[in-house]
């Protein structure tokens, strides 16, 4: 959708990609090997996930220690980088895990106060559809996503979101359902960062481009912000284009 996107908007604004020298077999030659590597730690990590070697979480290590050789093997990448590498992820591992600490003691809070209970016996008993109560959570999850942390707010919301949808019949599992909404969920949430008047993203974007107006900023966001909107539009249409890869895996 990125793509097309891109392609109408150079299609309708011309200046916006101007046309470049067609590329020598040479240089074409040259592109092809410089993103091989990328391509083979890809299929190793998707590999691995495939014939069940390791799971999701550990296969992301397992990219992170492939793209590390080659990058050291290349020499881009020296001890000295390395260093500060690890020691910037223990920064964010240990605020990540706060994160999560915080989160997890408001959910039992929470939980013993009967909240989550609650707020799904009040959405069952709105009068909305299934379809109609899963729209309502996720504009309410591009707005939070207009004014909080995506990690964040995906840990206080969707404890709350689930018991709701839990008890809703979409004609699927539980397991594809969770795997249906967290799609959806992770989509919106940072469809939020871009959403305007307050979107997170386009204002740190417009303060690192200070010689750019925020209405620019905004403007060069709004397509793919509608590209964003079909996207979840067609997730939310047909489910199978989100669990097809699941199914196929499982």
């Amino acid at each position: 959708l990125f793509l097309l996107t891109i392609a109408i908007y150079v299609r309708l604004h011309p200046e916006a990609g101007p046309a470049r020298d067609p590329i020598s077999r040479e240089e074409f030659r040259e592109a092809t090997l410089g993103v091989l590597p990328v391509l083979l730690i890809f299929g190793a990590v998707i590999g691995g996930i495939y014939f069940g070697l390791f799971n999701p979480t550990p296969a992301a290590a397992v990219g992170v220690f492939l793209v590390a050789i080659y990058g050291m093997a290349r020499g881009t990448i020296r001890w000295p980088e390395m260093r500060d590498s690890l020691y910037d992820t223990a920064k964010t591992t240990g605020m990540v895990y706060l994160i999560m600490l915080g989160a997890e003691m408001l959910k039992i809070f929470m939980a013993r106060g009967g909240v989550p209970q609650a707020a799904a016996e009040l959405m069952t008993n709105s009068g909305l559809s299934p379809m109609g109560i899963l729209l309502l959570l996720l504009f309410i999850l591009i707005i939070l996503g207009c004014l909080m942390d995506s990690l964040s707010m995906i840990l206080l919301a969707i404890p709350f979101f689930w018991p709701v949808l839990a008890g809703l019949d979409f004609g699927m599992t539980q397991e594809e359902l969770k795997i249906w909404f967290g799609i959806l969920a992770l989509i919106v949430v940072e469809l939020g960062l871009i959403t305007p008047p307050v979107g997170m993203n386009v204002f740190i974007i417009s303060a690192m481009a200070k010689d750019v107006p925020m209405r620019e900023t905004f403007k060069g966001v709004m397509p793919f912000f509608a590209s964003e909107l079909v996207r979840v539009a067609l997730l939310v249409a047909f489910p199978a284009l989100t669990l097809w890869l699941p199914r196929v895996l499982g």
